[in-house]
C-alpha cells in the first residue's frame, strides 16, 4: 500500500494583496502527475485545504477539479481532514457526493466517522484514524471560572484522550498484521515553526508531546508549514508553497509511505518551486546591489532595511525595482536598528501584517501596562480571535 501525505494547501490565500492561484494550480498539476507516476493508493490531506472559511470561487474550483483529476490518475481513496483555517460547513457541503467516489471528508464535527478501513479488492490493507483539527468544544467540558492555564491543560488532556480512545477502537478492528495510521492538525513540542502559523488554541498550547502518537504506525500531521520529521513514525508534510517570507528558503515536500504489512519505508519527495520568494537585508546601497542581481522577474521580494532615512530609501528602492521589472511586496525597517518610531517613518502597511502583529504593535505603544495586565490582555485577545476564526 502506498500513501501520500500532504497538508496546508491554503487555497485562496491572499498574500500581501497577491493571489496564489497560479502557484497552487501548478502544484496541483504536479501532485496529480506524482499520484499517477507513484501509483498512490491513499491520499491524505491533513487540514487547511483552504486559507479561510469562505474561500473564493477559484479556490473551490481548484479543489474540486483536483479531486476529479486525482481519482482519474488512479488514486483509490482520498481522505481529507479539516484544519483550523477550514470551515466545517464548506468541507461538509459535498461530503455525500464525494463519498460515492471514495473521497472521505472529516470536517471536525462530533458525530463524524473517523475510523476509515483501507480496503481494496476485498482485502483490508490498514485502518486510518482520520482526526481533524480538534476544536476545544469537542475535547473538553467548560468549567466555571476556569483560567487560561486550566483551559490549556484541559485541551491538552482532551487531545491525548481522544487519540488514545481512537487507537483502542482501531485496534479492535485489526485481525491481520496491518498498519494503523493517524492524522492530526496541531503543534507538537518539538516542531519547528514558521511565522505564518496561527496559534490554534487559547494560550500558547504547544506542549502536545509526540508520544501520544507512539502506538500508530504512521501519523500524518498538518498545521506546521515547515516539512519535518518528529519521530520515526510522526511527520509534518508542511505546506506545498511558502506561505510567508520566513519560509522563502525552505525546500517544500510531500511524504510517500510504502507499507508491506506494518513495515514501512518513507520517502520525502521535493516539490518544485513555482515562484521564488526572496527576502533581502541591508542598507540602501547593499539592497540596490542585491536587486540588480535578480533575474527572475516572477519573484516576489521583501526588503528589510537598516537605514537612517527609511522613507527616502524605500522610495528609491521601489523606483529601482520598477525600472527592472521586479515586484517588491514589502519594505520593512530592521527592528533591531530602528531608531525612529514616529508614524511617518513606519514603513509597514496593513497588508504586510497579520492579526497578531497588528495587536503586538498597538500594545507596544502603551507605556503604562504592567506585565500581569499585558499577559491577561494578550490571553483575552487570543481567545476572541480564536472564537471569531474558528
Amino acid at each position: 500500500m502506498k500513501v501520500l501525505h500532504t497538508s496546508d494547501w491554503h487555497l485562496g490565500q491572499n498574500f500581501m494583496g497577491m493571489s496564489r492561484q497560479k502557484e497552487h494550480q501548478a502544484f496541483l498539476n504536479w501532485l496529480t502527475a506524482t499520484i499517477s507516476r507513484q501509483n498512490i493508493d491513499l491520499l491524505i490531506i491533513a487540514g487547511d485545504i483552504f486559507d479561510t472559511g469562505t474561500p473564493p470561487n477559484y479556490a473551490l474550483e481548484l479543489y474540486y477539479n483536483f479531486l476529479i483529476d486525482a481519482k482519474e490518475a488512479g488514486c483509490k481513496k482520498i481522505v481529507i481532514t479539516g484544519g483550523n483555517h477550514d470551515s466545517v460547513s464548506t468541507l461538509k457541503a459535498p461530503k455525500e457526493i464525494l463519498s460515492k467516489m471514495d473521497i472521505h471528508i472529516v470536517a471536525g464535527e462530533a458525530d463524524e466517522e473517523t475510523l476509515i478501513p483501507l480496503k481494496w479488492n476485498g482485502k483490508t490493507e490498514g485502518i486510518l484514524c482520520a482526526v481533524p483539527f480538534l476544536r476545544d468544544s469537542l475535547i473538553r467540558k467548560s468549567i466555571p471560572k476556569e483560567g487560561s492555564k486550566e483551559k490549556e491543560q484541559a485541551v491538552a488532556e482532551g487531545i491525548k484522550r481522544f487519540y488514545l480512545d481512537i487507537y483502542k477502537k482501531a485496534s479492535k478492528l485489526i485481525k491481520d498484521n496491518i498498519p494503523i495510521i493517524a492524522t492530526g492538525h496541531l503543534t507538537t513540542t518539538s516542531a519547528k515553526t514558521s511565522d505564518s502559523e496561527r496559534e490554534i488554541y487559547i494560550g500558547s498550547l504547544s506542549n502536545i508531546s509526540a508520544s501520544i502518537f507512539e502506538h500508530f504506525d504512521y501519523t500524518a500531521l498538518g498545521h506546521i508549514h515547515r516539512p519535518q520529521k518528529i519521530s520515526e513514525s510522526v511527520y509534518y508534510s508542511g505546506s506545498p508553497i511558502p506561505l510567508s517570507f520566513s519560509e522563502a528558503n525552505q525546500q517544500k515536500s510531500i511524504n510517500i509511505i510504502t507499507f508491506e504489512g506494518k513495515n514501512k519505508t518513507i520517502d520525502i519527495l521535493p516539490i518544485p518551486s513555482f515562484r521564488a520568494l526572496i527576502s533581502l537585508k541591508g542598507d540602501r546601497e547593499l539592497l540596490l546591489e542585491q536587486l540588480s542581481n535578480i533575474s527572475d522577474k516572477e519573484s516576489w521580494i521583501e526588503l528589510i532595511m537598516d537605514d537612517k532615512n527609511p522613507t527616502l530609501s524605500a522610495e528609491i528602492l521601489r523606483e529601482f525595482a520598477k525600472d527592472k521589472g521586479l515586484e517588491i511586496l514589502a519594505i520593512k525597517t530592521h527592528r533591531a536598528e530602528k531608531a525612529l518610531k514616529t508614524e511617518e517613518n513606519d514603513t509597514y502597511t496593513l497588508k504586510e501584517l497579520d492579526t497578531d502583529t497588528v495587536f503586538e504593535l498597538r500594545v507596544s505603544k502603551e507605556d503604562n501596562l504592567d506585565s500581569q495586565t499585558l499577559t491577561k490582555l494578550k490571553e483575552l485577545f487570543k481567545s476572541i480571535v480564536s472564537e471569531i476564526e474558528i
